[in-house]
């Protein structure tokens, strides 16, 4: 964890060539005095300012190298009418005397490239043009890798042009500059974007962000592109919109480009921003009038990192916005800011003397952050455990208070400690751990004295990570106490996910299960935000419901014992109900439809991971159906939904008392329909299962004529044991009652008649005939094994064989064989 750290000097210019003149320069305030560009070569030996405005040299480039570089300055100006310039880049050269080269960018297209040579100092090495037509004109340019990256102005040849055109007469081009020993050359023009609005193109190692500007048309400055030149693939992003849509890019034009996604990119509101910067992981950083910062990721997606706060930035507000490392710098309004950029955190704010603040590039060490000011340069570093720095207060007190509370509780076993056990228990244990923690406020001869254990130190570097989240969680309570209105959903949200995740990660005591229980009804969106982001639950691309979940969170979640509604209806178990009756009442409460799902999840994970004989679940409570069936009943007010929630979740169980309890219920709300495909479905599942549907749906069938229609699906679920006797014996138990109905009339509807049982009766009776027909031929074949020869001195009976064919003639075992007979 980063400490409180120092701006400390690191040079006042007495170690350049030209110090006393670059400090001059640096500190003349007159209007357009100010350097409007400050930047650092690669190898850190040479500072390069671009002075613009000014009123006898227009412009001026001027380097300064520090002391034993060389001699031989670059000071470089041109008289009007040159037009200005669009941009300085350092580019790498293979070239022997030098490793990288200066190349000076005119807005026209003109290009100079400059090396350094320690002998002879600057030397001009080429004067390329860029741009092909005479017209053209460079608005933005960058350098990746061997290649540049430029948007160019075409103006159009007609004056009358109408407006809407004419602000998509802008292309982005890209063109291979080599430098060698030989000279500079550049490779053929490409043409990536045609008839495109105005952007400023920013490069990262392996992507090119296009930005709109102030001057993009209005329409379009709701989204920004993102070209990656290596797989040919423009990703568009509209944050505002929460569109990210990506495509190979078969056409260079700007309108196809954007063409199918237009309608929702013309819904979005216009992009807010004041001043962009690149990341060290390759996003795109942008800050915005309101001194929010987000961040892009070269994928398109979109992050909140932080709020600056203050007032209203113009245009013209001079803001620094740099990376260094995983730290996040910026100058706004004379005030330094250091924010990490992995948590959104603020490490440091301090107030500057000077506005004129630019920030350099440290080529010995990447986060190191360096500062320019008109005094000098400045570095600003943290101070480690190991220098000597205090630890935050609010740190301490809460280890100290964590580490005494297990201390009251523990045990008096004589076991060594390890980091094992205390990561498991996820708690300090004991004075001795507690003086290993917090040893980097001893000071440090004594510590070195004194030394660490190796099991102690092992603890503190494991324990760094959770020490950190409990601070984080601690400065986020401390924000929501000063948060405005807006912001107290998203702050109450963002800490009820850390709790959740920070509770599932401990054993679920009665305790913590109480404490999860009180989150839960405090905050319920936001608590099933946050177990659906623990669990993982989606659904993907077939619409299944999917979960990601570990093995010991799905043991969390079915762990416990299960409470008993009928005796503790209101309170559940002792007041506390377990973790995944919660999350059952969750999912029916924000998303009903993945309630069944769920159950299933669940029911799959518990039937790989545990193997049962009498008992229904991990702890021995009943099954998870019922558990879930049981949250359903607690609802004062159900509806039909929660009828529907309740079929899917007996079918779902795949038990057989389940889907017949299921089936019935269908039956009752007279869901023929749904009714049939249930039957279909679940009867394959067990031979008593299906005889069991097959004998509720025809005894449905013998009372009323709703099942008609689908007779045929039906008759193919008939079980292969019953016979023509038991099928009428059941339609004759549920034939409805005929009194008072004079014959042959009947006041209740169409009666049941013959033909609607024919194809029944006449399939099973050919069932019978087939299985006796197999009988026969199993006894007039040969016996197996077969049977030993018989001997030559004795006869062998006569009768058997008359006997088998006397019995291979009855192929029937009744008379009633024919289907007109037997009805």
């Amino acid at each position: 964890m980063k400490r409180a750290g120092a701006l400390r000097q690191v040079s006042d210019f007495s170690d350049f060539v030209s110090g006393r003149r670059l400090r001059e320069l640096l500190s003349q305030r007159g209007p357009g005095e100010a350097p409007r560009h400050v930047q650092t070569s690669p190898d850190g030996q040479h500072l390069l300012l671009l002075l613009r405005g000014r009123p006898v040299l227009q412009p001026q480039v001027l380097t300064f190298q520090r002391l034993g570089t060389g001699a031989g300055d670059l000071e470089r100006s041109w008289q009007p009418p040159q037009p200005p310039i669009t941009g300085l880049l350092f580019l790498q050269s293979p070239a022997a005397l030098t490793s990288w080269v200066l190349a000076v960018v005119w807005e026209q297209g003109r290009t100079e490239v400059w090396g350094f040579v320690p002998a002879l100092g600057w030397q001009l090495q080429q004067t390329l043009e860029l741009c092909h037509g005479a017209r053209a004109r460079i608005v933005s340019i960058c350098s990746q890798g061997s290649s540049l990256v430029w948007c160019e102005e075409r103006p159009p040849s007609d004056a009358h042009l109408d407006p809407g055109r004419g602000a998509f007469r802008y292309c982005i081009c890209t063109r291979a500059l080599e430098v060698g020993e030989q000279g500079a050359h550049l490779g053929a023009m490409r043409i990536v974007v045609h008839n495109s609005p105005q952007y400023q193109v920013l490069a990262s190692p392996q992507h090119v962000f296009l930005v709109p500007t102030g001057a993009t048309f209005a329409s379009v400055s709701t989204f920004l592109l993102i070209w990656c030149p290596r797989e040919a693939k423009v990703t568009i992003v509209a944050p505002s919109g929460r569109f990210v849509h990506s495509e190979v890019l078969h056409s260079s034009d700007f309108k196809k480009l954007v063409f199918g996604s237009v309608g929702l990119l013309l819904s979005a509101a216009p992009l807010d921003i004041h001043t962009c910067a690149l990341s060290s992981c390759g996003g795109l950083l942008m800050l915005s009038t309101q001194g929010t910062v987000h961040l892009v990721q070269p994928d398109g997606t979109w992050r909140h990192v932080c709020d600056l706060g203050g007032s209203c930035l113009a245009q013209g507000d001079p803001v620094q916005l740099k990376v260094f490392g995983s730290t996040l710098t910026c100058v706004l309004a004379g005030v330094l800011y250091l924010i990490d950029l992995t948590s959104g955190r603020l490490i440091e704010k301090k107030l500057l003397s000077t506005r004129e603040v630019h920030f350099l590039e440290s080529p010995s060490r990447e986060e190191e952050i360096q500062l320019l000011t008109p005094t000098g340069i400045y570095c600003f570093s943290f101070s480690s455990p190991e220098e000597g720095g205090r630890p935050e207060p609010t740190l301490v007190e809460m280890v100290f208070e964590e580490a005494c509370k297990y201390y009251q509780r523990r045990s008096l076993s004589s076991s060594q400690l390890t980091v094992e056990k205390l990561k498991k228990g996820e708690m300090f244990q004991a004075p001795i751990a507690l003086s290993s923690i917090l040893q980097h406020s001893l000071p440090r001869k004594e510590r070195a004295a004194k030394g660490l254990p190796e099991t102690y130190a092992k603890l503190v570097s494991t324990l760094s990570l959770d020490l950190q989240s409990y601070l984080s969680l601690e400065l986020l309570k401390s924000c929501i106490v000063g948060a405005s209105e807006s912001e107290v959903d998203r702050c109450c949200e963002e800490l009820v996910e850390q709790e959740v995740s920070r509770l599932l990660r401990l054993d679920l005591d009665r305790e913590n299960l109480a404490y999860l229980n009180s989150v839960f009804n405090s905050f319920p969106k936001a608590s099933w935000k946050a177990i659906r982001s623990s669990l993982q639950l989606q659904q993907n691309g077939d619409g299944l419901l999917v979960a990601r979940a570990t093995s010991d969170l799905w043991k969390k979640v079915l762990g416990g014992p299960v409470p008993n509604w009928s005796q503790q209806e209101e309170m559940g178990l002792n007041g506390v109900v377990p973790l995944f009756e919660l999350i059952c009442g969750s999912l029916h409460r924000f998303k009903p439809k993945w309630l069944p799902g769920f159950v299933e999840l669940t029911q799959q994970y518990v039937g790989a991971s545990w193997t049962y004989s009498t008992h229904e679940g991990p702890e021995g409570g009943g099954p998870l159906y019922k558990r879930a069936l049981a949250v359903l009943d607690r609802q004062r007010h159900r509806t039909a939904s929660d009828r529907e929630l309740e079929i899917e979740l007996l079918l779902g169980s795949a038990r057989p008392k389940a889907v017949l309890q299921a089936v019935q219920l269908l039956i009752r709300l007279r869901r023929w329909q749904r009714v049939v495909e249930a039957a279909e479905k679940f009867s394959k599942l067990s031979p008593l299962l299906n005889k069991e549907i097959f004998t509720t749906l025809l005894a449905q069938f013998a009372q009323h004529r709703d099942l008609d229609p689908y007779l045929a699906a039906l008759w193919e679920l008939c079980p292969a044991d019953l016979t023509v006797s038991d099928i009428l014996s059941i339609v004759l138990q549920h034939l409805p009652s005929s009194e008072g109905d004079p014959a042959p009339f009947c006041a209740g509807g169409a009666p049941l008649t013959l033909a609607l049982l024919k194809p029944l009766l006449h399939k099973v009776a050919q069932h019978q005939c087939t299985q006796d027909e197999l009988y026969a031929d199993i006894l007039q074949g040969p016996p197996f094994p077969p049977p030993a020869p018989p001997r030559q001195h004795r006869a062998g009976p006569k009768a058997a064989p008359e006997m088998l064919q006397q019995a291979g003639t009855c192929r029937t075992p009744f008379p009633g064989c024919n289907l007109s007979d037997a009805v």
